[in-house]
């Protein structure tokens, strides 16, 4: 026994150990990566999620340029945004620009993208936020509004990133980081327009990343469960009506300045694919590749007692 521990077990354990601090170590180096003077670009961000990733961009030291549709909304963000530069002291922040355009108008995008350009000459993060969810029966859903999601999830991130990326490419140096979903991985009942934009979404960034490497320019996909803002309320329905209501998933979910801070991180650490859910979905993206099978059985029988429930 001492010969197997002075010969070879013991010599493989203080490696391992070595080995062990030093992967600790680099996590710290790279929890501790600064956005600091980076020039970050946050679609969506008069609102929910895209709002709560501005307060902590800009108060990580980010300079800012914020986008969506609502040029007063945007502006109130800003005003926020320069008040609570005041209560923070560890580092300096930066007044935030802003560009106003529809991301689901493609014509209006790469107009965008010049001005997000000219706002500091270059980006170093786009953070991909911008979305809308759906709620419908595939049976009452017309194609066009399958197709208005999709304008919005998918082809308005993706004709943005391709717009900013030569700028990118040209410097070697960026970060694309896009919001997607659970239901990016999974597919649920009733979710049919959102889910296949976000599936889009993960399989285009996925590629993207893969192309994009060499350039030494990182692809975040982060894919959150439910969370605490109006997505729902604000979700289409299969006529285009609006949902008007605040699901108990959603209700129930995450709260957005936790998933805000999350992307911060992801940012820091160049995560390629972030999953932030719980147990249940975390094992039902596990079961779909294992055990398809259940998982369509599962599926099949939420989508009973959901259309049961409507039916009451």
């Amino acid at each position: 026994m001492e010969r197997v521990m002075g010969g070879g077990a013991l010599p493989l354990l203080l490696t391992s150990l070595g080995v062990l601090l030093l992967y600790r170590v680099l996590v710290r180096l790279r929890r501790g990566a600064s956005v600091r003077g980076a020039v970050v670009v946050i679609t969506g961000a008069s609102s929910g999620l895209g709002k709560e990733c501005a307060r902590v961009f800009h108060a990580a030291g980010a300079r800012l340029v914020l986008c969506g549709r609502d040029a007063a909304r945007l502006q109130e963000v800003v005003q926020e945004l320069n008040a609570s530069s005041t209560d923070i002291q560890q580092q300096q922040t930066f007044p935030p620009s802003t560009v106003v355009f529809d991301l689901a108008k493609a014509d209006t995008v790469e107009k965008a993208a010049e001005e997000i350009l000219k706002c500091h000459g270059h980006v170093d993060v786009l953070v991909n936020n911008a979305g809308i969810s759906y709620r419908g029966n595939i049976l009452d859903t017309h194609v066009s509004v399958q197709r208005d999601v999709m304008e919005t999830n998918y082809f308005g991130p993706i004709a943005l990133t391709q717009a900013l990326l030569p700028s990118m490419v040209q410097r070697r140096s960026g970060h694309i980081v896009v919001i997607s979903s659970v239901q990016g991985k999974i597919a649920i009942p009733y979710r049919s327009a959102y889910a296949a934009s976000k599936h889009a979404t993960q399989a285009y960034f996925d590629c993207l990343r893969a192309e994009i490497g060499h350039f030494g320019i990182p692809v975040t996909v982060i894919s959150p469960g439910y969370i605490r803002t109006n997505l729902s309320v604000n979700a289409v329905t299969g006529d285009g009506s609006k949902y008007g209501v605040v699901d108990k998933t959603t209700a129930s979910g995450w709260d957005p300045r936790d998933v805000a801070g999350a992307v911060l991180k992801a940012v820091r650490q160049k995560s390629k694919d972030v999953v932030l859910a719980g147990p249940l979905p975390t094992v039902a993206i596990y079961l779909r590749t294992l055990w398809p099978a259940l998982f369509f059985r599962l599926m099949s029988s939420r989508a009973r007692k959901e259309q049961k429930r409507k039916d009451e």
